[in-house]
């Protein structure tokens, strides 16, 4: 399967060398990710993929779709996205063939709500977006970001037994399975560090990159907060920590885990059930009991 990388000419802290624009097939091609709207790029690109039978975006984010509506106008092809204006809405499972190759969506949230990775099966490769990039760790920037659902899915592309990951920025991966391990190892590990920190006090998020990431630069520190309130959302959300005030100044308490006292799932906070039973509960018309005091005894059945 011919693969071509175009790099665009947008490199930043946040896109390594520029936005890697993928041509997959020949003749004709599929082009994944046009990159932003700069008319170098997509004439170069142009003259890589033409003809081009299908556009595709792995997620909104403007150094990958930007240009995108532009290119695929100028090569007269579809456009598939899993939510961008005027594009065709790609389906998880969906296949798009062209030029020798065969691709089929992968649904990927995590990154972002809407992102898709890309699997030519025949080849074991997986066009990953920001999902997996080619160095470093990739960001995940709540609320679009989940960080539940990244982990989610890159045990999916992991089970693909991929052997060759063509990411949205930085080199080629040889070893697939190796980087989605190391992937989640180091997620492992990250929030290993922010329980162990909560474990001493409550802290704010700014406390907590402080003690994790000293070693760094000051200038990656805000990044560094949005990546620690992510895993702490999801601490949130397992009820493993809860949240205490607003804005900056929150503190965040560890929790012992709790499960809803009627379906067994995990609770958020310090409640009883989780908020589906709390919901169904109310629209039949049955009130939850109010929640025993600290130490006191369960009342009898």
């Amino acid at each position: 399967m011919r693969i071509v990388r175009i790099l665009a000419p947008n490199p930043s802290v946040y896109t390594l060398e520029g936005t890697n624009s993928w041509v997959v097939g020949d003749g004709p091609t599929i082009v994944i990710d046009p990159g932003p709207d700069n008319r170098s790029h997509l004439d170069e690109l142009e003259r890589a993929a033409a003809p081009v039978a299908h556009v595709l975006i792995t997620h909104h984010h403007e150094d990958h779709a930007e240009g995108a509506g532009a290119f695929a106008e100028r090569v007269g092809a579809p456009l598939h996205a899993w939510q961008w204006e005027g594009a065709e809405r790609i389906k998880d499972g969906a296949r798009f063939s062209a030029g020798g190759a065969e691709l089929l969506a992968i649904h990927a949230p995590g990154h972002s709500a809407d992102h898709v990775a890309f699997h030519a099966p025949d080849d074991s490769a997986l066009f990953t977006g920001d999902t997996v990039v080619g160095r470093g760790t990739t960001f995940i920037d709540p609320p679009d970001g989940d960080l539940a659902r990244y982990l989610a899915t890159l045990e999916r592309l992991l089970a693909l037994a991929p052997r060759t990951i063509y990411p949205g920025h930085g080199p080629v991966v040889l070893d697939a399975k190796g980087k989605l391990r190391e992937y989640l190892l180091h997620r492992a590990e990250r929030e290993r560090e922010v329980v162990e920190a909560l474990a001493a006090a409550p802290r704010t998020a700014e406390d907590l990159v402080a003690a994790i990431y000293a070693a760094y630069p000051p200038d990656v520190r805000p990044l560094a907060a949005r990546l620690v309130t992510a895993h702490l959302m999801k601490l949130e959300a397992e009820g493993r920590a809860a949240k205490n005030g607003r804005g900056a100044d929150a503190t965040w308490t560890l929790l012992e885990p709790r499960s809803c006292a009627r379906c067994g799932r995990p609770v958020k906070g310090r409640g009883n059930y989780c908020g589906s039973c709390l919901l169904t509960m109310l629209q039949e018309g049955h009130a939850p009991p109010a929640p025993a005091e600290e130490g006191s005894a369960p009342a009898e059945s």
